[in-house]
């Protein structure tokens, strides 16, 4: 049986809850990524930042703040102030479809994989594209 173990991205960016608002968007824009699981000082996970938590706290464009005082107010903001702490996560031995179907219909953008209180992953619907294209190829005759 195909388990969340298979497939979840092991190596994971992460920020402490003290680190700021700003660092979030730096490591979103610099990684290419929507999902920062958020860890505390022992490295246990405490809560998760998504590109629309960002969003969401980020001065609106439309506010005609000056640039150096935008970011100056956002690497003042804590990310343990912003961050969703009521988070659903998974454990690595979960079966894969019992994953994509939290994914699928409560709209979970990722799944935090947790073991006795550490991130040891995250699964995305990302990992899911990867497998499905891995199975195609599987399955699809070699064009020559």
């Amino acid at each position: 049986m195909f388990q969340v173990k298979n497939i979840m991205t092991k190596d994971v960016f992460t920020l402490n809850q003290h680190e700021s608002l700003s660092a979030a968007k730096d490591l979103m824009d610099l990684a290419r990524i929507r999902h920062i699981p958020i860890v505390d000082n022992l490295g246990n996970f405490v809560g998760l930042v998504t590109h629309r938590d960002i969003l969401a706290a980020t001065v609106s464009k439309l506010a005609e703040i000056d640039r150096e005082v935008q970011d100056e107010i956002e690497a003042g903001i804590p990310i343990h102030e912003i961050m969703q702490t009521d988070v659903v996560t998974v454990t690595a031995d979960l079966p894969l479809k019992e994953a994509a179907r939290l994914l699928l219909e409560e709209k979970y953008g990722c799944l935090p994989v947790v073991s006795a209180g550490k991130l040891s992953g995250i699964i995305t619907e990302a990992d899911f594209l990867r497998l499905t294209i891995d199975l195609i190829n599987a399955v699809e005759p070699e064009e020559e």
